[in-house]
């Protein structure tokens, strides 16, 4: 197993050997049919491709079919670079920095980190337990930056301009995001029922609205008031999910500059994998993500956001920018 990008680039020094760690990654068990998921199939043209054995299918394929790969004219040594760059930056890669490192256009290096932030993001609920962390961020364009005549005049005029995300994480455990159009009770209730325990401790600031959920669904409820200048409450405090946004915003503005609402949450599911995976070697987080390639995300969608994949593999029809 390689260390380091170096040793990357020297065991896979073509696309026969690309090819072949590919399809050891992604069936440990044996080939499968990515049409009809028969387990039994054929190896023909040299090893190039493959054929099912299926009566009903008979469809012939290749290592890429049915992955973040497939169609694409990159060669895939270099997706192998974009994506050991991308999972070991520990604040991501610009997609302008990734076409300067392997000789792509810009548009194509864009496309890229969004089909590898496809690719790593979970694919089923983590569930939370213990001691469980909330807050809420926003993300958007700096009020200083604007013309006096488009500056909000009040705090609310000031927060809609912006896109809230919600973040939980279980101390000294994972974390999971979700970007919302509205910041208000339904949206963090459900993401909160559907990743936490009922008998976890939920620890929040003074928002009213975290109040009335933690009564209301989980066994015990902190409230730390920054305003009163608390940071800590019978041991208990947000600095996990501060850390986080703090690492999250890091990334944006150092790295991406500006991040627009629509693509929002693919980035937050970037950060989000390299965090709930920081505790393991550069290269067994390309390995873990390698192995998860499965789904294909076509450009027409990405741009348009008119279909795309749910939060957990769902297909949903999309009328906004962002999935609620």
């Amino acid at each position: 197993m390689f260390k380091n990008l170096q040793e990357l680039i020297t065991s896979m020094p073509d696309e026969k050997s690309c090819k072949k760690f590919l399809e050891g990654q992604r069936w440990k068990n044996g080939i499968t049919c990515p049409y009809c998921g028969h387990g039994k199939c054929y190896i023909i043209e040299n090893n190039e491709r493959y054929k099912c054995a299926s009566k009903d299918c008979y469809k012939r394929f290749t290592v890429l079919v049915g992955t973040i790969f497939e169609a694409s004219k990159v060669p895939l040594r270099k997706w192998m670079i974009a994506f050991y760059l991308n999972t070991a930056h520990k604040k991501g890669i610009s997609s302008c920095q990734l076409a300067r490192d392997i000789s792509v256009t810009q548009k194509t290096a864009w496309f890229m980190l969004h089909r590898i932030r496809e690719g790593v993001r979970a694919k089923m609920p983590i569930r939370l337990k213990d001691n469980v962390q909330m807050d809420e961020a926003f993300f958007g364009g700096s009020e200083r930056n604007m013309h006096k005549d488009k500056k909000s005049k009040t705090n609310a005029q000031k927060n809609q301009r912006k896109t809230p995300v919600f973040g939980i994480i279980e101390e000294g455990g994972k974390v999971v995001v979700q970007t919302t159009k509205w910041m208000n009770k339904r949206h963090a209730e459900n993401l909160l029922l559907t990743h936490v325990d009922k008998d976890a401790t939920l620890v929040t600031d003074a928002f009213q609205m975290y109040k009335i959920i933690g009564a209301r669904h989980f066994k015990k409820h902190v409230a730390v008031n920054h305003l009163e200048g608390q940071f800590k409450v019978e041991g208990y405090h947000t600095n996990g999910i501060e850390n986080f946004w703090s690492q999250l915003k890091r990334s944006v503005y150092g790295i991406y500059h500006q991040v627009s609402s629509k693509h929002l949450q693919r980035y937050c599911d970037e950060m989000a994998y390299r965090f709930n995976s920081r505790k393991i070697k550069d290269a067994d987080r390309f390995t873990i993500a390698l192995q998860n390639c499965n789904g294909r995300l076509r450009y027409e969608h990405l741009i348009n956001n008119s279909l795309t994949l749910g939060r957990y593999g769902k297909e949903i029809k999309e009328t906004g920018n962002q999935e609620d």
